[in-house]
């Protein structure tokens, strides 16, 4: 049997971190380390009763939707030794078993964790995992911490392994060996806490407290950096979410960001109160994600039944990363608003993502979360042209459709939602004299439909905003001049323009605009 580069390459999960011995004792215990845990929860149906929903897993998942495998066979790492070369199925999935050896379930003595060991003995597994698929490259799909030793085997481990052959580290090593890396609620930049004014942060990376001085930067410039010695300490400015441009590419990463503190578990809950509400329970969601790779924001907690790694918008994202062949990214241009309000005026932009055949949002950032796009005020003559990022997401032309007739619908479609709020606020008080809770500047929804290109031509878009749209969304058939006019020119590229609606330029500026660009992708090579 040979390898088809079809796209499914190898997927190894990574776990996240488990600090007491009983944690690693039920995470050892577990055949998937967790990743085969699904969660249930309830729908209101026509009549507005609760009806039962549920989702299965990531990885069963996996399994069903891409015809993946779980060759676990007892032993999975004496499996693939065993194996010959370029005999096993390149679309499986494996796990990382970093805690095993730190745990006294198989009779030895426990050895300490080590970060830097996970990441070597991950870089072992993934050597083996091509070795006997044939495939060119991995999958990594990590949890929380699960992201820090992926990151460590990618920008220490694997480039430090090539001085031994070239007598030189190859900072950009990790690419050859993983071709994509999606992390859910990693602390990228590490953990911090919304009290004790520094003081938690120093006790814990002084004591190394069960192994938690890895989240402080010290241990990060440590396991992060190819070539530095032991104990070294991070250099002024050192932040964990920068990864230096000669190393890993930052486009072959997706960070998916939790913002729900309240579901991290009754007995955690001291820690979701220590690290504040802007956060997942665990991780702030500016520590969630990678400067400049893709993300996603849902209302997720950092783990359990119902956290984010058990969920249908962790997966949808997973999927549609891994196996999308189509990149959406979408821009807010021209935004101009309060030019002419008080200086003690603050704005800010709820935005969301709906993808046609979903029962969940892909992105979700909003004020209710403590998360929304915060929007600059301009003044005298500030450009006005400055892109602000709103998401990038990425489409699947395989994935199910509505039928027309008996053919599906040629196009894929998604819905950007906004909404624009403001308030008062003087020296950190709410002024709220002239305020009207809940109540948005403006919203609106812009409906995007996508026919994808072929080799010879590039993708063609039609929008039309919700306010415009006479009938139910579901309805909406996009006309002739709902036909987004392509900007770029590029093959196999596509990018246009749509103006705000008229009603809104009054407030939102006269050239707002939002900015979308669809890019093809190709096979993970």
């Amino acid at each position: 049997m040979t390898y088809e580069n079809d796209g499914r390459l190898p997927i190894i999960y990574v776990r996240g971190y488990a600090g007491s011995g009983a944690e690693k004792d039920a995470a050892v215990d577990d055949p998937f380390y967790g990743f085969s845990r699904g969660s249930v929860h309830v729908r209101a149906n026509r009549s507005g009763r609760p009806q039962f929903h549920q989702f299965e897993s990531p990885m069963l998942r996996l399994v069903t939707d891409h015809n993946y495998q779980v060759p676990v066979y007892g032993d999975q790492r004496a499996f693939l030794q065993l194996a010959k070369d370029r005999s096993v199925n390149a679309a499986t999935i494996w796990i990382h078993r970093f805690y095993d050896e730190a745990v006294s379930t198989f009779g030895e003595r426990p050895a300490d964790f080590s970060l830097e060991g996970a990441a070597r003995d991950l870089f072992t597994m993934i050597k083996l995992v091509l070795q006997k698929t044939g495939a060119p490259k991995v999958f990594l799909v990590a949890h929380s911490m699960g992201g820090l030793i992926c990151r460590a085997a990618i920008q220490r481990i694997i480039p430090e392994s090539t001085a031994a052959e070239n007598g030189s580290i190859d900072p950009a090593a990790g690419a050859k060996y993983v071709a994509r890396l999606f992390t859910y609620a990693t602390p990228h930049g590490g953990i911090l806490f919304s009290v004790g004014f520094g003081v938690l942060e120093r006790v814990r990376d002084i004591t190394g407290l069960s192994g938690s001085d890895v989240f402080g930067p010290d241990r990060m410039y440590e396991y992060l950096t190819p070539g530095v010695r032991t104990n070294a300490k991070a250099p002024q400015g050192f932040t964990g979410i920068a990864i230096p441009d000669e190393s890993f590419p930052v486009d072959r990463i997706f960070c998916l960001v939790g913002s729900n503190p309240d579901d991290y578990g009754v007995a955690l809950g001291l820690v979701s109160k220590t690290v504040g509400a802007r956060s997942d329970g665990l991780v702030q969601i500016e520590n969630a994600a990678v400067l400049n790779a893709h993300r996603a924001v849902v209302h997720r907690s950092h783990s359990g039944r119902y956290g984010i790694v058990n969920s249908e918008e962790g997966y949808q994202n997973l999927q549609r990363f891994l196996f999308g062949d189509l990149e959406i990214a979408v821009q807010f241009i021209g935004l101009d608003v309060g030019r002419e309000s008080s200086a003690d005026v603050d704005f800010q932009l709820d935005v969301g993502l709906a993808i046609r055949g979903l029962p969940v949002l892909m992105h979700e950032q909003c004020a209710a979360h403590y998360c929304p796009v915060l929007v600059e005020r301009k003044r005298g003559r500030d450009s006005i042209d400055t892109p602000i990022p709103l998401f990038t997401t990425f489409l699947s032309s395989r994935a199910p459709r509505p039928m027309n007739g008996l053919e599906p619908v040629p196009t894929l479609r998604y819905a950007i939602k906004l909404r624009l709020l403001s308030i008062r606020e003087d020296s950190g008080r709410f002024l709220l004299l002239d305020h009207l809770e809940q109540t948005e500047d403006w919203q609106d929804a812009l409906l995007v439909d996508v026919e994808p290109g072929d080799a010879r031509t590039s993708a063609q878009t039609w929008a039309a905003w919700t306010s415009t749209v006479p009938t139910a969304v579901r309805e909406w058939q996009p006309q002739e001049e709902d036909k987004v006019k392509d900007l770029d020119g590029t093959p196999n590229r596509w990018s246009g323009e749509v103006p705000v609606p008229q009603v809104a330029r009054k407030l939102l500026g006269e050239k707002a605009r939002l900015h979308l660009t669809v890019i093809p992708r190709s096979a993970p090579s």
